[in-house]
């Protein structure tokens, strides 16, 4: 009786189970990490249309007009929005954002609309010369809570000073 020299090469049961075992730890690491990207993710976004509300806001202080001290009673309405005019010093502004970005609720109106995600909070500051305005402006989410009063989800912050 001949045997056969051609052996068959396979891997064993016990090597198919650990491969498997192996296998399925790391697809359960990699789906317990799923929610937290997501969040991380998520934060990501809010943070970045903050940033584009912020920088909006600057630049429209930056391009708006600004009336030498006792002028400010020769402003006609349009001017007399936020575009237009440098506040008294204490006397913050409140605009509302959607999630797109976009403004809703007009200025300072005294409760945050339905659709509001973000509040922005314009305070405007004594400026040092007459040709120079200061401005702190704040970007907090979720609209409905207010800085003063709780704390937010998330902020961002900047100074401005423009020179005229």
């Amino acid at each position: 009786m001949k045997r056969s020299s051609h052996s068959t090469a396979a891997f064993s049961l016990v090597e198919i189970t650990l491969a498997m075992g192996v296998a399925a730890f790391c697809l359960i690491a990699v789906m317990g990490m799923l929610p937290a990207g997501l969040k991380i993710q998520q934060a990501s976004i809010q943070q970045t249309t903050a940033t584009e509300i912020l920088s909006q806001a600057a630049a429209d202080l930056r391009a708006s007009v600004r009336y030498p001290p006792g002028q400010a009673s020769k402003l006609n309405s349009q001017q007399q929005a936020l575009k237009g005019h440098w506040a008294t010093v204490g006397t913050p502004d409140t605009l509302y954002y959607t999630n797109e970005g976009s403004q809703t609720g007009g200025l300072t109106p005294s409760t945050p609309p339905a659709d509001a995600v973000f509040r922005l909070t314009l305070t405007y500051l004594f400026p040092p010369t007459d040709t120079t305005s200061l401005a702190n402006i704040t970007v907090t989410w979720p609209a409905r809570v207010d800085p003063a009063t709780g704390v937010p989800a998330g902020s961002v912050e900047t100074f401005i000073a423009v020179n005229r």
